[in-house]
């Protein structure tokens, strides 16, 4: 058992992969706002810890747990419309992208976070298991049915624009 850091010095070594994680998993436009929620539940539950292992993988279900939670508030707030929204112009340095992390996005919520954090983060599977709070082998098969589900939506999206 190890002692605890402080709080900074977490935040400081995972501040990135957790960002990347919930833009990958909320979208750009949201993952501030849900990076500053998952940072301060963090720091409200950080005294309460015991000891300083798998610190990235309890930073990791912190940031699920809050992309849930912006998942579930666009559920709330959208409404069935005949028309059609508006789109802006597509930032140049994600060409290409936009479809597959709105695939990813669509996914449920246990296969997102499995393929995010193993594909995009390269979270090691024992990592991966303690952050989603399973064992071993069901995040392997999270990783294994999120990607089936992403290689199905690209297999339909590719014979649909090819006819």
């Amino acid at each position: 058992m190890t002692a605890l850091p402080p709080f900074q010095t977490v935040l400081d070594e995972h501040r990135g992969d957790v960002y990347r994680y919930l833009t990958a998993s909320v979208g750009p436009a949201d993952a501030d706002d849900c990076f500053q929620e998952t940072c301060l539940a963090a720091l409200r539950a950080y005294p309460r810890l015991r000891h300083a292992d798998h610190l990235r993988a309890w930073l990791f279900r912190i940031a699920e747990h809050k992309a849930v939670d912006v998942h579930r508030a666009r559920m709330r707030r959208e409404l069935p419309s005949d028309e059609l929204p508006e789109r802006g112009a597509e930032d140049p340095g994600r060409a290409g992208q936009s479809g597959l992390f709105e695939e990813v996005r669509l996914l449920p919520h246990k296969q997102r976070a499995a393929v995010v954090l193993r594909c995009v983060l390269d979270t090691p599977y024992s990592e991966l298991a303690h952050a989603l709070d399973c064992s071993e082998p069901a995040a392997r098969r999270s990783v294994h049915e999120g990607l089936t589900k992403l290689r199905e939506g690209a297999h339909r999206w590719m014979t649909s624009s090819a006819t």
